[in-house]
Order: C-alpha cells, then structure tokens, then sequence
C-alpha cells in the first residue's frame, strides 16, 4: 500500500522543514525563489493541520520557478488540503513530536498514519514492517513518547486486519498481529488528546460481517473507531455506506473516510485486482474536514497523500514516491 526508502527520508525532512517554517522562516518571506508560498495554514484547512514543507508544496515551488503557473495552481489544490503523515520506522519519536508540535502551534491537529506491522504488505509493493513483535511495541512506544498530549488523529495500520481475513497474511501471524493493533490502541488512547482509527477495508472489499470480530479482536472497542476506504477510489457515498453496515455490527462505532482520490469513484478499466494501483482518470475527492454527511462519520481525511505512487504498477515509481504527472491528473480531473 505504501512505504520505500525514500519516501521515508522525506518524512524526516519534511518535519524539520515544517518546524522551521512555523517557527518563523516561512516561505514567502524573500524574493522570487523563496519558497512555494503555501500559506502557514490555509483557511480551507480546517481542524487539521497543512504541512507547509511536503511534497505538493515542494512542486508547487517547482512549477513557479519554471514559469509553469497553470499546473502549480493545479498541485495548489493538494499542497493546501492537510494529508495524512506516515511514520517511519526509524525515526518515529522525532517525526511524531515534529509533525504535532508543528500541528499544535498552528492551532490544528496532525493526521498521522502508523504503517509498520510486522510481514507488512504480504511481500507486496510495501512489504517491510518491523522486523518482530518486540520491535513493533518499541517503535510504538516511541511514537507515543513523540505524540505526548499534543491533539492527533492516528489511522492505525492500514490492510493490517483485511490481510489477515483475506488470507493474503498467513493465518499462524493472525494471534500475534490481533494482540499487536490491541496492544497499540491501548498504548495510543491513553494519550490525552489522541484519536485512534483501526483500518477496516474499502466497500469494494467484501462484507462487513467478514470483518468485524476481526476488529474486535483488534480492540476496535477500545479506539475511537475505524477507518474505510483507506488508499483506495470508491465514492464517499459507498464508502458511507459501508462504514455504517460494518458499524452497526460493533456497536455503533464512528468512523473516518480516506476521501482523497475518490473523486471519480473506482477504476473498472482493467484488471480488478490491479484497479487499486496507479488507476488512471482518478480525481481528488472532498477536503478534510469534520463536517460530514452523517453524524457516525467523524471525518474526511486524505489518509493517501495524492501524487504518490502506490507502487511499480502503470509506468509508476516505487511505492511511496512522489509522482508529479500523477498528482496533476488527479488535481485537473477534479474539476
């Protein structure tokens, strides 16, 4: 679903650029190639907070010093809209106390994605993860330690649950996995200002009632609630949908939508088990906020950050890795 090297070492940077520019040298504040003028916060951002200093913004940097206005107006449209942070394996404590130190000065929240399960991805495009179960609970820790008492809404370990349902996981992970995510949201929920989202699949997955003792086992009783449609396409109103049929099977549970490349709804062009990877004609969907369409749908997120690849699929890059040419068919299909 996501991850590479690289993308990794942006995060690290992406912390520290986003820490200097809200302590003060922000962009904007020289000449002509000062910076991509994202303003510290826009003001259709919402309760979340907006990295100044991420790749959207980089390129909307990129585009004006080359004259090309037309296309940075276009990638304006991700560089303001606030997107989830994914933590990296190795440096979780400074990139969790970054992104919320930054999130809480401008008076927002931070969106932050934990993807580190261990046998991740099922050897796939994002394959990795920690390297064991004690790994995993040190590195949760740290991410702990870096969030502190700082507001943040944490979706926890996207197809983590799914691949274990679906069998792609080997069933002998299944026992230490389920006490793994529950041992998290304990950890996570003990943090006075944090919110937890287990990951629970997209509407074009299965049935809700292939999934939900599954989150229980993960203690989706103890979170906020869970999350849908995570890195995938289906429309808002399915993914509604679904959320609230899976809902009603553990006990009335809220949920957050991953909103960000849903516009057009889901790629039925080629091969069905490839549709989730690079799909071409996809469009930014609605802008993060709390403001939904029904009272069990505590948001809209952009969980996937739009413009980075989902792996070597379609001409792509690895997963993770920016994608301008990507990124600028979703802004310009978004109307």
């Amino acid at each position: 679903m996501y991850g590479g090297k690289g993308a990794r070492a942006r995060a690290s940077m992406a912390v520290m650029g986003a820490v200097l520019l809200l302590g003060g040298c922000s962009a904007g504040d020289g000449g002509d190639d000062a910076g991509p003028r994202i303003p510290r916060q826009p003001g259709s951002a919402g309760p979340f907070w907006v990295n100044p200093a991420g790749n959207a913004a980089e390129q909307v940097a990129a585009y004006v010093k080359a004259g090309r206005k037309d296309d940075a107006e276009q990638i304006r449209k991700i560089a303001e809209r606030a997107t989830g942070e994914w933590i990296g394996p190795e440096n979780p404590e400074r990139e969790a106390r970054g992104f919320t130190q930054a999130a809480e000065r401008a008076g927002r929240a931070a969106v932050l994605v934990l993807y580190n399960i261990p046998h991740r991805d099922c050897g796939q495009f994002s394959r990795g993860g920690a390297a064991d179960g004690d790994a995993y609970r040190t590195w949760i820790d740290a991410v702990a330690r870096g969030i502190g008492d700082r507001p943040a809404t944490v979706v926890l370990e996207p197809d983590a649950i799914l691949h274990l349902v679906d069998r792609c996981t080997p069933a002998r992970l299944g026992e230490e996995r389920y006490f793994l995510l529950k041992e998290a949201v304990t950890e996570l929920k003990s943090l006075k200002n944090t919110k937890v989202y287990l990951d629970a699949g997209n509407a074009g997955w299965g049935h809700p009632d292939q999934i939900f003792q599954p989150l229980e086992r993960a203690g989706v009783d103890l979170a906020d609630g869970f999350a849908v449609n995570v890195s995938n396409f289906y429309s808002t109103r399915d993914s509604v949908a679904y959320g609230k049929r899976l809902s009603a099977r553990v006990g009335g549970k809220h949920f957050v939508v991953d909103t960000s490349r849903n516009g057009n709804g889901p790629y039925t062009g080629g091969k069905a088990d490839e549709n989730w990877c690079n799909p071409p004609g996809r469009a930014l969907g609605e802008s993060p906020t709390t403001k939904t369409a029904d009272p069990l749908v505590d948001a809209y997120l952009w969980v996937k950050r739009p413009g980075e690849s989902d792996g070597t699929c379609k001409g792509g890059p690895k997963a993770g890795d920016w994608w301008p040419a990507y990124a600028l068919g979703l802004a310009r299909a978004s109307g």
